[in-house]
């Protein structure tokens, strides 16, 4: 929607402070929303590179658990993983990027994951689930990341719909009734030029007028 103001000194003076004030503000959150991209570069490239480690092994572990499954028998397979003895204890905390609070994931394991017999299992099952119990706290973390990713990715739509409607719709408006104006109260001070240069040539004829010997 177009800027409506009235033609005065006044109103040009306040629109020039709004559009100072306007290309402050878009210098300000472009500068926000280079640091947010930059910031979400970083932390996407974090996360690319911990997932496909943990995919990689968490491949090896299953590879090595479908082993185990078909080399035991399902009743001791069962036996072998209803009691684990391992606890995953997740901590979490926050931190700051740009005012905004990401979320952080910290896991530690206690107890021990070899918790059943060795006799009717196999060294496969073993090597899984250490793999899993490798993996797991980075999977964990990786949540973490996934959240703080659409935190950002969020704040930079929010920010560049802000830095668009200053750059493409509301600098242009001011800017454009800033020139409105100017052109206008040029118009008006050169029709007031004109006529006073008409009252000041219908002045000094009254008075060449008016001499002895003027015109009659």
């Amino acid at each position: 929607m177009a800027v409506v103001v009235r033609a005065t000194r006044m109103e040009l003076q306040q629109l020039r402070k709004r559009a100072a004030l306007a290309r402050r503000g878009h210098k300000l959150l472009k500068d926000k929303l280079d640091e947010l991209m930059r910031q979400f570069k970083i932390l996407i490239a974090e996360y690319m590179g911990a997932r496909q480690r943990i995919e990689a092994e968490l491949r090896e572990a299953y590879r090595e658990f479908m082993f185990a499954r078909a080399s035991m028998r399902r009743e001791a397979l069962s036996d072998a993983l209803d009691y684990p003895g391992a606890v995953a204890v997740v901590k979490s905390s926050t931190r700051k990027v740009m005012n905004l609070t990401l979320p952080v994931f910290d896991v530690t394991m206690e107890g021990g994951i070899h918790n059943y017999g060795m006799l009717d299992t196999t060294p496969e099952l073993d090597a899984s689930l250490e793999v899993f119990a490798r993996v797991l706290p980075g999977i964990i973390r990786l949540a973490g990341q996934e959240k703080a990713i659409g935190i950002l990715a969020s704040e930079i739509d929010r920010t560049r719909r802000r830095v668009n409607a200053l750059e493409y719709i509301l600098i242009p408006e001011l800017e454009g009734a800033v020139s409105a104006i100017r052109l206008k109260l040029e118009e008006i001070e050169r029709g007031n030029l004109t006529r006073l240069m008409k009252v000041k040539k219908m002045a000094e004829q009254k008075r060449e007028a008016a001499r002895p010997g003027g015109p009659s």
